[in-house]
């Protein structure tokens, strides 16, 4: 492909990351094979390559990559139309030495309904970049839950977007669970544009032998009453790494509106590692904002009171973690793909694959 300037770490939104091991040169353009299960009548599936989608104003590299080259799905959701089975979308990508830029389109008109759950799968053996791009669209009192998956292999790169802007009294819930990969990454906006709009954006992670999981978030108020509220657990061990930085910010229009932000690591070798930092830019008064984060090792009286209950201590340490991410797991749709998750991250603790 042609040369094109990558990003450093020394750009704040890169900060942390492992940008600087990519070499666009490696790979080819490629394509993910596509599947989609759900009602028919609401999906719209462009598969060849198109140039019909435009670039925002803020955006990167990558996102301008994935406009310029997108395999473009769409799924929209008429007026007051309610669809109660979940879109299952499947993204496989099976040949090494490629880039792919997937793109979902999810345009919810006013007072709609829908759930998607999106996969993303490659196998152990694919060194290959994936670069997916989600837009989400809610319209007047529009309800949309968005699920993403990463079940890609040790070898592949995702660098992924999340896009979301809600009119008003629009609901969107935002779930990532992120288990795969080498090295992972989700910047993940959401925009909250009209009066009553409600954001919930919820991530699960947890990163082994050398992976890395990185996020990135914005919660953006521009309209009076909103509310976001942001959850993201994620566990390191070996000697893998995560990262999380988020901003919530509220602008001078956005009174009386509510901004939570929540991340929680769990280190669990001596060899891992995990940052978090959280920002706050508030630009008016009369609003709630609160941000949290922590980073450290399993609490050792959790761990005590297990084991002395002749709890075996790897036995006790995967019910300590499976307690940690139980607040997430809970609030996971019951959608497929998602039940089974408490015994996928019991795995990933013994080491398997």
């Amino acid at each position: 492909m042609s040369t094109v300037t990558i990003p450093t770490v020394d750009e704040e939104i890169w900060r942390y990351s492992r940008i600087g091991e990519l070499d666009l040169e490696r790979f080819r353009p490629g394509q993910v094979t596509t599947t989609i299960d759900g009602p028919a009548d609401s999906i719209k599936k462009v598969v060849s390559r198109t140039t019909s989608v435009v670039p925002r104003t803020s955006s990167d590299l990558f996102e301008d990559l994935n406009a310029k080259n997108a395999a473009l799905t769409a799924i929209c959701v008429a007026k007051g139309q309610t669809i109660t089975q979940p879109i299952i979308i499947t993204h496989s990508l099976n040949e090494s030495g490629v880039v792919a830029y997937p793109r979902l389109v999810i345009d919810a008109q006013e007072n709609s309904e829908i759930t998607i759950v999106e996969r993303f799968i490659s196998g152990d053996d694919i060194a290959s970049l994936v670069v997916p791009v989600v837009d989400v669209r809610a319209a007047q009192s529009a309800r949309v839950t968005y699920v993403a998956i990463n079940e890609l292999g040790a070898a592949t790169w995702q660098i992924g977007y999340q896009q979301a802007v809600g009119q008003r009294d629009s609901m969107m819930k935002l779930f990532s669970v992120a288990l795969g990969g080498d090295y992972a990454r989700v910047r993940a906006e959401v925009r909250l544009e009209g009066q009553g709009a409600n954001s919930q954006q919820v991530a699960l992670y947890f990163a082994g032998s050398t992976q890395m999981h990185d996020f990135r978030t914005l919660q953006d108020h521009a309209a009076p009453r909103t509310r976001s509220d942001l959850l993201f657990k994620g566990a390191v061990k070996d000697t893998a790494k995560s990262v999380y930085t988020g901003l919530i910010r509220i602008r001078e229009n956005a009174t009386k509106s509510e901004a939570f932000q929540t991340n929680r690591n769990l280190t669990l070798s001596n060899g891992a590692w995990a940052e978090s930092v959280p920002n706050l830019e508030i630009e008016t008064n009369d609003v709630k904002c609160s941000h949290a984060s922590t980073v450290g090792p399993i609490d050792d009286e959790q761990r005590f009171y297990l084991e002395s209950r002749g709890i075996k201590p790897e036995i006790a340490e995967r019910l300590v973690v499976l307690g940690f991410f139980g607040e997430v797991l809970d609030r996971l749709p019951a959608v497929p793909f998602i039940a089974d998750l408490r015994e996928r991250v019991s795995v990933k603790l013994l080491g398997a694959s």
